[in-house]
């Protein structure tokens, strides 16, 4: 059964007016939609063309701003170029600057040392016509003494000032320390000249130490050894002459020689080189001063001396017991090394040993000092009474009988000590002591 009119409106259905309507409403209807999607897409369209012209408008903008930061960029490395341009022409300035300061410097120098060379050998050449002899003449007036000057200096003399003036350049030092070295026995006032020239002295100290860096590690070639030598060749000449002796000393020259003496190495540059600088001191103290002995005691020389007396060369075996006996022989020596077991002890074990030695190789010129040595011990009593235990047995019997056979000083020395020690001696202060 199908629902009344009322129960969907107020009107009855009509095919074809509703037909009508219906169609009429269809066709207004999709009018309004044909015109919504032509504005949509026009709209669209739009936004599209807004967003491309904003996007074109960015790019634009970055374009610029990159444009810009290169620019800014450019102008950056533009300026650290410039500036990079300027530090190395200030860089040049300065270098040439530089350049012409050391240029400048150069240039002193080679006039002071001119200068200096120049006035050296005006001093040498006023010291030589001061040692010619005056030409005494008479004239009218009366007599008149005529100095001979720079006309009697005789070539080998200018020859000898010369090398000593070249010591101050350290191009021509090395051959004018050679010929210096063989000429010290020929000129008798070599030491003063040297003493007193100006920057000689230096010039020696300079090639001492200029071997330093070669002690250790062991690189002392024979040349440069044979070099230092000749410059302690003329030291020694310094130190042996009484006029210049004390002023060696008062300058603590002695010092600068102890590296070479701690030196360890048997081969012959370094054994050349301990045996020429235990030759310096030998000449400081053989001349027996006080003051020397005073000055050494002061230093480590003892124990130095007494490692080469058992290590060393024969020669420098012989060079060091004599500087210890020198001490020895010095009343201050003498109590020094007694003032302590320890000291005595040290150096009667070197001695002990060196005659061990001697029984071998039977060495009459280091037996004497070794003899000697005991002898001026003997004169301490508490030494005499520590030697009357520990004297070498073959000091007491005939061992070296054949080595003293014409020696008969070393003999009188011996029979002497052996005297000093026998139980019937009794203890004094001091004894004379036979003329060494």
């Amino acid at each position: 059964m199908m629902p009344s009119a009322h129960v969907y409106g107020h009107h009855q259905y009509n095919p074809q007016g509703d037909a009508h309507n219906w169609m009429h409403q269809q066709a207004s209807h999709h009018q309004q939609n044909h015109v919504s999607v032509a504005q949509q897409q026009q709209q669209a369209q739009q936004a599209q063309q807004a967003q491309q012209a904003q996007q074109a408008q960015q790019a634009a903008q970055q374009a610029a701003q990159q444009q810009q930061q290169q620019q800014q960029q450019q102008q950056q490395q533009q300026q650290q170029q410039q500036q990079q341009q300027q530090q190395q022409q200030q860089q040049q300035q300065q270098q040439q600057q530089q350049q012409q300061q050391q240029q400048q410097q150069q240039q002193q120098q080679q006039q002071q040392q001119a200068s200096q060379q120049a006035q050296q050998h005006q001093h040498f050449n006023r010291m030589a016509g001061n040692h010619a002899a005056p030409v005494a003449t008479n004239t009218l007036g009366g007599n008149h003494v005529q100095d001979s000057g720079h006309d009697h200096i005789s070539e080998d003399n200018r020859r000898t000032m010369a090398y000593i003036a070249d010591l101050l350049n350290e191009k021509t030092r090395e051959a004018a320390l050679l010929e210096l070295s063989k000429k010290r026995e020929q000129v008798p006032e070599l030491a003063l000249i040297l003493w007193h020239s100006f920057g000689v002295m230096t010039s020696l100290l300079q090639e001492i130490i200029s071997v330093y860096t070669l002690l250790n590690p062991s690189q002392l070639t024979a040349a440069a050894s044979n070099r230092v030598c000749n410059a302690l060749a003329l030291l020694q000449c310094v130190a042996s002459h009484n006029e210049t002796r004390t002023l060696f000393l008062n300058a603590h020259i002695p010092l600068f020689l102890y590296p070479f003496l701690n030196t360890t190495s048997k081969s012959r540059p370094f054994e050349y080189l301990r045996l020429t600088s235990l030759g310096v001191i030998g000449a400081l103290v053989k001349n027996d001063s006080s003051d020397v002995i005073n000055f050494l005691l002061t230093t480590e020389i003892i124990p130095l001396c007494l490692r080469i007396m058992e290590t060393g060369s024969e020669l420098s075996k012989t060079v060091a017991i004599f500087i210890v006996q020198k001490i020895l022989l010095d009343d201050n020596g003498l109590n020094y090394i007694c003032a302590t077991y320890e000291r005595f002890y040290a150096v009667g074990t070197v001695l002990s040993n060196m005659v061990a030695q001697l029984v071998e190789s039977q060495t009459a010129r280091l037996l004497k000092h070794v003899v000697r040595c005991f002898l001026r011990l003997s004169d301490n009593a508490r030494a005499r009474e520590a030697l009357r235990q520990c004297l070498p047995e073959p000091l007491r019997d005939a061992t070296f009988s054949s080595v003293l056979r014409d020696d008969a000083a070393t003999k009188r020395c011996l029979a002497q000590l052996l005297i000093n020690l026998s139980d019937n001696v009794v203890d004094q202060n001091s004894q004379g002591m036979p003329n060494m």
